[in-house]
């Protein structure tokens, strides 16, 4: 999902250099992709800066991988909606995957481009989409895991999808907590419209939009745009989230949630000065021979 646009951070994150050859985020979750077996990647963009990203990253992936390209407009909505003419911002990650549907066939992995997951995530959801029946019902979905303490900004605040699981290792619920701000020992606060506080524990679960689904998931994902969007459409602002999309779909019992733990190393940039501290991690990460120094070789 690379068609947000970076309102936080100032500009395209998905398009700015941060490893030592002027690789992207995008280029590393691809490289593990590749190193863990998936054999396709399909970019969800938006058309205004379609030339820039062929050129920049999608270019240099296709002689290494198949390459789709599939388009977030603003009117790409279910039949017999339309955009209110003052929506300028994006649908949300519910919406982005709901438009991958035409061309994704096949149990696939869905993540942000502006996140750094690391190998294990990529291998771990690898393995479970491998062993997958994609026509069970309920529709057999994953998710990797990650603590609080380890996503959050010294530069601002971040949303989160927080988790409930249960005693199997399964998702029960998921909240969208939006502005959380750092709280001291890898704990989270956030301030509810109320003006009450909430505290969320360092080892609170959360999802970082790293899924794991099968091709049925475009139904449901399909259904709860059309819930979304009949109660909240001239909402400027509302998101259709997919972390709320599938924590509804498990409500219903049409889904279910495998919460896989990852040891891998999280690390992402939601604020223009969270640039340097990801810069630094992933020149300790080439330094530990994990990644070459030049990704690409070119």
């Amino acid at each position: 999902m690379a068609a947000g646009m970076g309102s936080r951070y100032g500009g395209l994150k998905q398009l700015d250099p941060f490893g030592p050859s002027g690789e992207t985020l995008l280029d590393y979750s691809v490289y593990d992709a590749l190193r863990a077996g998936f054999d396709r990647v399909v970019f969800i963009i938006r058309r205004d800066f379609e030339k820039t990203f062929r050129e920049r990253i999608g270019a240099r992936f296709e002689r290494r991988i198949a390459v789709d390209y599939v388009f977030q407009d603003l009117e790409r909505l279910p039949g017999g909606f339309t955009p209110p003419a003052e929506r300028a911002k994006p649908w949300g990650t519910g919406h982005a995957v709901w438009c991958a549907a035409d061309v994704v066939k096949t149990p696939f992995a869905a993540i942000n481009a502006d996140d750094f997951y690391g190998r294990g995530a990529f291998e771990a959801l690898g393995a479970f989409l491998s062993r997958i029946d994609p026509e069970a019902h309920p529709a057999r979905c994953a998710m990797a895991g990650y603590r609080l303490a380890d996503t959050l900004s010294p530069h601002g605040t971040v949303s989160r999808g927080v988790c409930t699981v249960d005693a199997a290792g399964r998702l029960v619920s998921i909240e969208e907590v939006t502005a959380i701000a750092p709280a001291g020992e890898g704990r989270g606060r956030t301030v509810a419209p109320d003006d009450s506080e909430r505290i969320l524990p360092a080892d609170t679960l959360v999802s970082m939009n790293f899924w794991g689904f099968p091709p049925s998931i475009f139904a449901l994902l399909d259904a709860g745009l059309r819930a979304f969007l009949a109660a909240r459409r001239d909402e400027p602002k509302a998101e259709f989230y997919l972390p709320a999309a599938v924590a509804d779909g498990v409500a219903r019992g049409e889904a279910t949630v495998d919460v896989l733990p990852v040891r891998s190393r999280w690390f992402g940039v939601t604020h223009r000065e969270d640039k340097p501290r990801v810069v630094q991690e992933i020149a300790r990460l080439v330094e530990a021979g994990e990644y070459p120094g030049n990704l690409w070789g070119i």
